[in-house]
């Protein structure tokens, strides 16, 4: 006997980094120049997903990068990171700035949880915010696929979660990256579309 679908009411779509420093024209990567016009794509493109999912009594989540901070407001940042994104200053990814808070498109969220690395899963209370949610399956979306959208579904499927990756919302700063991970997901979630996963809702 084939399982039971899960119900929207334990489904959540998870915005992967979503933020306004990473995303906006604005944020700390559109200032320097550090887009790519998938990634901007995103928002306008999920929104309709995002609105029903709110609509029929589903869930929002999200993660937010975070930069913590230490005596005088200057940031933690890891060697590897500060050497790939050397324009990272004071300011970006604080948390409760405006640069931190998930794109105006796609806010508010109910669950959003920040993370300081690739997996969101990683030294988080993310897995505890959904099992309380009662969230048993995700609809993954957002920033890099190659980088912490790869990590995160991976962390979980481990975790036992029903995974579906939204190839059309999701991005890398080039098409070849995020093809190869999309590729490279396949052995551990669904791969749809944003419009697949419409025609679906109750």
């Amino acid at each position: 006997m084939a399982e039971a679908a899960i119900p929207i009411s334990q489904t959540a779509l998870l915005l992967c980094d979503l933020q306004n420093d990473f995303v906006h024209s604005d944020g700390a990567y559109g200032r320097a120049g550090y887009t790519a016009a998938a990634i901007a794509a995103i928002p306008a493109r999920l929104k309709p997903l995002a609105d029903a999912m709110r609509a029929k009594g589903g869930w929002i989540a999200s993660t937010h990068f975070t930069l913590f901070t230490g005596k005088g407001g200057e940031p933690w940042i890891d060697p590897h990171l500060k050497a790939m994104r050397p324009f990272l200053k004071k300011g970006d990814f604080v948390m409760g700035g405006w640069g931190h808070q998930v794109v105006e498109e796609l806010a508010p969220s109910d669950l959003p949880v920040e993370k300081v690395g690739y997996d969101a899963f990683y030294q988080t209370r993310l897995e505890w915010v959904l099992r309380k949610a009662g969230i048993r399956k995700l609809l993954v979306s957002g920033i890099v696929t190659n980088g912490g959208v790869a990590s995160t579904v991976r962390g979980a499927h481990v975790r036992e979660f029903e995974v579906t990756v939204l190839e059309d919302a999701c991005a890398a700063f080039t098409e070849g990256l995020h093809s190869t991970a999309i590729e490279a997901l396949r052995p551990v979630a669904k791969i749809s579309t944003i419009a697949e996963e419409l025609a679906k809702l109750p």
